[in-house]
């Protein structure tokens, strides 16, 4: 029978007066804290540095951390307001289980640890080791990262682990180790100050990533040309010296009629392309009918304004380009990085200063979260795990067998697909919330009630969660000690401020526990993080993503250390491939080439217009923490479809009107917000809500081939009004359950 998730009422009527919620009360002495901690915020890729201020084993504010190199004490509105979550009256105390008809009551952590493993060995035992699945996320922390991937195959010993960063980085990844053979950010992100020429393609950077904005400010003041590419006119488009309003789906047409024209009037740099690269001749053959008129024609752009941006970036001494998920988020993500890579590549500009491109992570760690095995084809330093030496070394270091290491198992949609095939029975969840993140997520909901046993670790109960036989009651960012890697490649500390409430467990205590009741205590008595991290940094060594010689003391004494870093008396790689040495096995960089094919779903005459979806300033990722925090929900309370004034009157759709958003996977209904920065045949949708106001269930679950990424950025929709307005402000508190 299928798994209801728990009603809003009865998480009020019910959840309510048996758990011990953190009380809401007041803090004498706000002013005088007992510990002002260092330490970073816990939202998106930058990891700008912060102070939390602590009293009573609470965080009760923050400063600016001004020595902080990158951000120098700036934070956006969600880090100046992350703290508020901390004492947050849903967090949660601990352990919960499901009563079918009564909803969630409490239950001992002897109790809730003894279950999981008693279905775990149940459902393993009747079906196949692979039968029992782990999804995590990379909003955990580097030694936590490691440790699920561990866990997963020494404890569990499953080949079915993956993760949350699926969503994110994996095209990016792809892309970088097939051009470079190593999957990092070339510079760090002081080099845009002097960059003569910056391409931001596909990242709403001042909406998701703000204080990165300030060093490409920087680069204004310098007299630097910004090219923005993007369906909106976002925030930083609007001081841009160009705006390319690509129509979603045709980025790689755009960058391969760019490389065209850089070849045809001789804007390439022959000495790199001979000396230090391979491939060029069949790239610039498959862009050979690539005209500025066609490309014109396909992506929606201005042949004259192609022709700007192609002369801006070839006339360039020095440029960055940067990008992010409005490239990658497609069935050909891959062919959209190495698009762009083929950009930089031709015009020799990287590893050198102020050269650079990098592929910016949205997750708190997204970067170091993708290096250290929670991913299901690879291991710990960015190994494959179908390489038999890989497997060999990392065998060796967690003292089993190598024929015991599973093989590759099935990437976060795929075991999606594999619930409803019936192959996977049973799964475990940390840092992941799939039911808002994830495509198509009416498909989602039912793999979740076809489960067998579902236990979810987390801090509060997202979406997700509702549907959990068991949820294990976990930590928050600044609860554990440990490291994350920032989208620079800066590898910085998380330093533990208070200890979880209540009843609540660290999650690293939590996943020790179950690995000990699983009957690999040995392998998992890890004193502290530190201990984690340093059998980390052995499982690195000689990876692509090497942190060997990065220690928690060197990393402290230089706010940060950059990977690769091979020994203890390496200074770190702030600047990537200056000697011209490539991680590839010819030691070149690799052009390849890319032809432009259509997106998965195209609009016909059923679902004419394109729907594409995005972020926005005030939320992050799925919303289980920032839409608790209720200065950053005032900011916007719901989603809003963006729509062009051309595009509503031909709908005769008016300011805040719902709008019935319908595609082949679902419906929504949206206010509408009628404005002129964007495509005229395009609609927006953020995200960051779930069931009713979700964006994820219109989208579609096409995988990019390589990096099985689902296509988040197009799909095809209709509109129809529903003559029902709201005012900004108004929503229904339960609108979004």
């Amino acid at each position: 029978m299928a798994k209801l998730p728990v009603s809003p009422e009865k998480l009020i009527t019910r959840f309510g007066p048996h758990l011990n919620f953190a009380p809401q009360e007041g803090y004498p002495g706000r002013d005088e804290p007992d510990a002002t901690v260092k330490t970073h915020c816990c939202f998106c890729g930058m990891q700008c540095g912060i102070q939390l201020l602590v009293k009573n084993n609470k965080v009760v504010g923050f400063e600016p951390w001004m020595e902080f190199p990158f951000n120098q004490g700036r934070l956006c509105p969600k880090g100046v307001q992350r703290y508020l979550q901390d004492n947050h009256p849903d967090r949660l105390l601990e352990p919960v289980e499901r009563v079918e008809g009564e909803g969630f009551k409490p239950v001992s952590w002897d109790h809730a640890l003894n279950r999981v493993t008693t279905e775990i060995k149940r459902i393993q035992a009747a079906n196949g080791k692979d039968a029992f699945a782990v999804l995590s996320g990379v909003s955990l922390t580097n030694e936590k990262s490691y440790l699920m991937g561990k866990f997963a195959r020494v404890a569990i010993k499953t080949a079915n682990l993956d993760y949350n960063g699926r969503l994110c980085m994996v095209s990016a990844g792809a892309g970088n180790k097939k051009a470079f053979g190593l999957d990092r950010s070339s510079n760090n992100y002081e080099d845009l100050e002097h960059a003569e020429v910056i391409i931001v393609t596909g990242a709403n950077v001042s909406e998701t990533f703000p204080t990165l904005t300030h060093w490409i400010w920087r680069a204004r003041d310098n007299g630097a040309k910004l090219i923005v590419i993007d369906p909106r006119v976002i925030p930083l488009a609007r001081t841009a010296d160009l705006h390319l309003p690509v129509k979603p789906g045709t980025d790689s047409a755009l960058y391969g009629a760019m490389l065209k024209y850089l070849a045809d009037h001789d804007m390439l740099d022959h000495d790199f392309i001979n000396n230090h690269t391979s491939g060029f001749e069949d790239t610039l053959a498959a862009v050979q009918d690539y005209t500025l008129e066609w490309a014109e024609t396909v992506t929606g752009i201005e042949k004259e304004k192609i022709r700007q941006a192609a002369e801006l970036w070839g006339s360039a001494k020095t440029s960055f380009l940067l990008h992010a998920r409005g490239i990658e988020h497609h069935s050909k993500g891959v062919e959209n990085v190495l698009g762009c890579i083929n950009l930089v590549l031709a015009t020799g500009r990287i590893g050198r200063p102020y050269c650079g491109y990098g592929t910016i992570t949205g997750q708190g760690n997204g970067q170091g979260g993708r290096e250290h095995g929670h991913k299901c084809d690879q291991l710990p330093g960015n190994r494959d795990i179908t390489n038999p030496e890989h497997r060999k070394y990392i065998a060796e270091v967690w003292g089993i067998p190598e024929p015991e290491l599973p093989q590759k198992g099935l990437t976060a949609w795929e075991l999606i697909e594999a619930i409803h095939r019936g192959e996977v029975k049973g799964l475990l969840s940390i840092c992941f919330n799939p039911l808002v993140s994830l495509p198509n997520n009416n498909y989602v909901r039912e793999a979740l009630e076809k489960l067998e046993f579902y236990v979810c670790i987390d801090f509060f109960l997202s979406e997700t969660a509702r549907h959990a036989d068991l949820v294990l009651a976990g930590s928050l960012h600044e609860e554990e000690d440990g490291t994350v890697t920032t989208a620079e490649g800066r590898v910085v500390r998380i330093r533990k401020a208070v200890s979880p409430p209540g009843n609540a467990r660290t999650d690293t205590s939590i996943i020790l526990d179950l690995a000990a009741r699983l009957g690999e205590a040995d392998k998992f008595s890890y004193e502290n993080s530190e201990a984690i991290f340093n059998e980390l940094r052995i499982a690195s060594k000689g990876g692509t993503a090497d942190y060997y010689g990065i220690t928690y003391k060197k990393v402290e004494d230089n706010m940060g250390v950059f990977w690769p870093c091979p020994s203890e008396d390496h200074p770190g790689t702030p600047r990537l491939w200056e000697d011209k040495k490539f991680a590839t096995p010819d030691g070149k960089a690799h052009f390849n080439p890319v032809k432009f094919r259509e997106p998965a779903e195209v609009t016909d005459s059923e679902y004419p217009i394109v729907l594409t979806t995005g972020r926005v300033v005030s939320q992050y990722l799925s919303g289980t923490q920032t839409r608790r925090i209720g200065k950053l929900v005032g900011l916007m309370p719901e989603p809003l479809l963006e729509i062009h004034p051309e595009l509503a009157q031909r709908y005769n759709i008016r300011q805040r009107e719902t709008v019935r958003v319908s595609t082949r996977r679902g419906t929504g209904d949206f206010a509408a917000n009628i404005v002129e920065t964007i495509r005229k045949d395009t609609v927006f949708i953020p995200y960051h809500w779930p069931g009713r106001k979700s964006a994820n269930q219109l989208t579609i679950g096409t995988l990019d081939p390589v990096s099985k990424i689902p296509e988040f950025k197009v799909c095809a929709c209709r509109l129809e009004p529903l003559g029902v307005f709201t005012q900004p402000g108004e929503t229904n508190a339960f609108d979004s359950i």
